[in-house]
């Protein structure tokens, strides 16, 4: 906890100079620049607003939530435009957050402005006719059907099938001696939507799956065979509810499950795929349902930037960040590529840059290719980052002596790591945006 305070510190020196040379403030008044057509204004941006810390604070509205709503939605409850509520949370189905949303900010929400951590998973077809174990707490049989999946076991129906696994609480353990009371299907793959109730248990009969091949009338082979796929959504370590100080995460429980994992093989837990901020398949399929919104609105304006307003460092920012530089990466080699096509058609004999003509991101393909070429991102200071900290004298020494409190699988860089705002609430980061954007709603 003393690195992150000390990196928290060091980030809010940075901050509090960027806020200085922006003017962004909490209670400042943005005006509006640019003049009003007689047409409606068609947007050009799109938003990404994270939910807890940034929206609501455990089951609590945070205050400035309706006010930025209110700019965003006209009187007939339309948004002005494209947003997408995009969080790390996992236990349950996109219509129930989006009813939960609608409640909480007093606007008409759809299922399809809503990414919860698991919503990539609809793009894993490979798996959706394997037997998968899931692992997490909520209607997960439900959410993992409503996703594609066909043949799914529950960690709840592996310690029914087999009693005698589960033996870290003694008021559970079989009272006479048991057989496995039904043969399960053997498992195929593994899935891990949030963090579950009772975590010794789905630790060990995660780690009973992971080691027998999804066999667990086995015993352990952990030396002999692959593992099996993992497909984990919800890196974050810790989240803002109600408390003073953030709770555990999902990626607490990871962080367990790994250890556990490389202690009992000596090997790395290797995951398939990681899904929920900060990776970039969930800001590409987030991209993708505000490209969805456009066309549904009729605008013909193409969406290019993207806005991710957010409270965690490690999650929303660090996941911001990434995905502008996939944006700016993949920009650079469409540029290049043009160069190249213009040089060849006129003959010219000068040295061209190396492009590397591989296939696009697989995820391209199965959404097609984003139109946005850029992703901002906005700290607010209602949720995990707190801006009331002491100031260290050596702001630089700081963040590289920090501890990273992002997942195993994803590098500390400070860049990443440095918001391209920071405002006091929601509320200033939508007057931000549209005195950026030059935007007057009508």
């Amino acid at each position: 906890m003393r690195g992150l305070m000390q990196f928290y510190r060091a980030l809010n020196a940075l901050c509090n100079r960027q806020v200085k040379r922006r003017a962004v403030f909490a209670g400042s008044q943005c005006g509006f620049s640019g003049t009003v057509s007689d047409s409606k204004p068609q947007p050009r941006f799109g938003l990404l607003f994270d939910i807890d810390g940034v929206l609501v604070r455990g089951k609590m509205p945070i205050p400035a939530a309706k006010k930025a709503f209110q700019k965003l939605v006209n009187s007939q409850g339309q948004f002005a435009v494209p947003v997408v509520f995009v969080t790390n949370a996992g236990n349950c189905m996109r219509q129930m957050k989006a009813d939960q949303l609608s409640h909480i900010l007093g606007v008409p929400i759809t299922m399809d402005q809503v990414m919860m951590s698991h919503s990539p998973l609809r793009m894993f077809k490979k798996y959706h006719d394997k037997c998968v174990l899931v692992s997490g707490q909520g209607p997960v049989l439900d959410i993992a059907k409503n996703l594609g999946f066909q043949n799914v076991v529950s960690v709840d129906m592996l310690r029914e099938s087999f009693p005698l696994l589960d033996m870290v609480d003694h008021n559970r353990r079989p009272k006479v001696p048991s057989s496995p009371i039904a043969n399960l299907p053997t498992v195929e793959a593994v899935i891990l939507f949030g963090e579950p109730i009772r975590w010794e248990t789905n630790l060990q009969l995660i780690i009973d799956i992971l080691l027998t091949n999804g066999n667990l009338n086995g015993a352990h082979q952990s030396q002999k065979l692959p593992q099996l796929p993992l497909l984990a959504c919800n890196m974050d370590l810790m989240w803002m509810a109600e408390a003073q100080s953030p709770r555990f995460g999902h990626g607490t429980f990871l962080v367990c499950l790994e250890n556990i994992y490389k202690k009992i093989t000596g090997k790395e837990v290797k995951y398939t795929a990681l899904m929920g901020k900060p990776s970039e398949l969930t800001y590409h399929f987030a991209e993708y349902l505000i490209r969805g919104q456009a066309v549904e609105r009729n605008w013909t304006q193409p969406i290019t930037t993207l806005y991710a307003i957010g409270d965690n460092l490690m999650t929303d920012i660090y996941g911001a960040n990434l995905y502008n530089r996939y944006l700016e990466e993949r920009t650079r080699r469409k540029t290049s590529k043009a160069v190249t096509k213009m040089a060849t058609a006129t003959g010219s004999d000068a040295a061209l840059p190396q492009v590397n003509d591989h296939v696009e991101n697989a995820w391209e393909s199965e959404l097609a290719p984003p139109s946005a070429t850029s992703c901002k991102s906005i700290l607010v200071c209602t949720g995990v980052y707190n801006p009331h900290t002491e100031v260290p004298n050596d702001t630089n020494q700081c963040i590289k002596e920090t501890v990273f409190h992002g997942h195993r699988d994803f590098h500390f860089d400070p860049a990443l790591v440095e918001p391209g705002h920071i405002v006091q609430n929601v509320a200033d980061a939508v007057e931000l945006i549209f005195e950026q954007e030059k935007f007057v709603p009508q």
